[in-house]
C-alpha cells in the first residue's frame, strides 16, 4: 500500500498578466504545513475511490490518466481540503493521485510529467512545486507565444511554469482564515482573466520590482518585516489588486483586520476567500487568530488555525 501526505499552498500573486515583452503569469506562493490531502492507494480490480471526499471526481480523472490498460487501484481519500477556497486543492489532490499509480506500478514519471498528464500547472507552476519541494517559491509563467492567452489553470493546457526561486520560508506562524464561502472557479475564473487582462505594465512592473527587491530578499535574510511590507504592497497592485476587489466586504476587512492587529503582513490567496497573516511570534500569532475568529463568527462565519510553512513537499511512503 502507498501513503501520501500532500500540502497546500498560499497563491500570494501573480506576477505578468501584461505579455508586453513574451512571457505571461508567473507567481509567487508559500507551501503550507496543514491543512493537508492525505490517502493511500492499492492495487484494484478497476478504479474504486472510498472515503467520501468532495474531490473524489478528480481523484478518478487522475488515476484513469495514469493507470496502465488494464490495470486499475482503490483509493481510500482520508484527509482533504476544501475546494475553491485558495489553498491549491485541485492541483495536490490530481497530483497526490497520479503519483500513487506512479509509485503503484512503477512508472518511473517526474512530478512535472504527472502534473502534464493530469492537466494541472497551466497558469501557475507553485501547486506543482509545492508538492515536489515545498518552501517560498517563484515561478516564471510561460511564453506568450505558446499559451497563446491570458486563461486559469483550469482553463489552460501549457506544461507547468518553472520554478526560477526556491527557498526555505523561515519559522514564522501563519494565520490561516477560511471565511465560509467559496472563491472564483471554472467559468468564472475564464470570465475574470478576459475582462482584467491585460493589466498595465506598469503595475506588472510594480509587482516585479516588490517580488524582486523586497519579497526574495526578505526571505533570504529572514527578514519578516520587509516581507510583510512586500506582502501587503501586492494586495494592492496587478491582478492581486482585482482578485481582492472581487472579494466580499468581510474578506477585504479580514485582510485590513490581521494587518492592524500586529500582523508584518496579510493577504488572500489566489481568488480567496482564504486570508492569511504572517507573524514570528507564536503569542501574537495566538492573539491574532483569536480575533480574526470573532470576527468571522461575526460576519461570514469560518475556521481560523495557526499554521507554519513546509519546506519539504509532499510525503510519500508505503506501508
Amino acid at each position: 500500500m502507498i501513503k501520501i501526505r500532500s500540502p497546500s499552498r498560499l497563491h500570494l500573486s501573480l506576477i505578468d498578466m501584461n505579455a508586453e515583452i513574451g512571457r505571461v503569469d508567473g507567481g509567487v506562493g508559500i507551501t503550507l504545513d496543514s491543512p493537508n490531502i492525505t490517502l493511500s492507494a492499492e492495487k484494484h480490480d478497476g478504479i474504486e475511490i472510498t472515503g467520501g471526499s468532495s474531490l473524489s471526481d478528480r481523484v478518478y480523472a487522475a488515476v484513469e490518466a495514469l493507470l496502465p490498460e488494464g490495470e486499475g487501484i482503490k483509493v481510500h481519500v482520508k484527509e482533504d481540503m476544501p475546494p475553491h477556497v485558495g489553498l491549491g486543492s485541485g492541483t495536490q489532490i490530481a497530483l497526490s493521485a497520479a503519483a500513487a499509480v506512479n509509485e503503484l506500478y512503477g512508472l518511473g514519471m517526474s512530478v512535472n510529467e504527472l502534473a502534464i498528464r493530469v492537466g494541472r500547472g497551466g497558469t501557475s507552476g507553485i501547486g506543482v512545486a509545492s508538492f515536489e519541494k515545498g518552501g517560498f517559491l517563484v515561478d516564471c509563467g510561460h511564453k506568450f507565444s505558446e499559451k497563446g492567452s491570458f486563461s486559469p489553470s483550469s482553463a489552460s493546457r501549457a506544461d507547468p511554469a518553472p520554478v526560477i526561486f526556491r527557498h526555505d520560508l523561515p519559522d514564522w506562524d501563519i494565520i490561516l482564515a477560511l471565511p465560509d464561502s467559496k472563491g472564483a472557479h471554472d467559468a468564472q475564473e475564464v470570465d475574470i482573466f478576459k475582462k482584467e487582462c491585460p493589466i498595465p505594465l506598469q503595475e506588472v512592473q510594480e509587482v516585479c520590482h516588490v517580488v524582486l527587491m523586497q519579497m526574495m530578499p526578505a526571505i533570504i535574510e529572514g527578514d519578516i518585516e520587509n516581507f510583510g511590507m512586500a506582502l501587503n504592497h501586492l494586495q494592492t497592485v496587478g491582478f492581486k489588486k482585482r482578485e481582492v476587489a472581487l472579494q466580499s466586504p468581510a474578506v477585504r476587512d479580514l485582510i485590513e483586520f490581521m494587518q492592524d492587529l500586529g500582523a508584518a503582513g496579510a493577504g488572500m490567496s489566489s481568488f480567496g476567500p482564504v486570508v492569511f497573516g504572517v507573524v514570528d511570534h507564536r503569542r501574537i500569532g495566538e492573539q491574532i487568530r483569536k480575533e480574526a475568529q470573532l470576527f468571522l463568527d461575526e460576519t461570514v462565519g469560518g475556521n481560523v488555525v495557526l499554521t507554519r510553512a513546509n519546506n519539504s513537499g509532499a510525503k510519500i511512503w508505503k506501508d
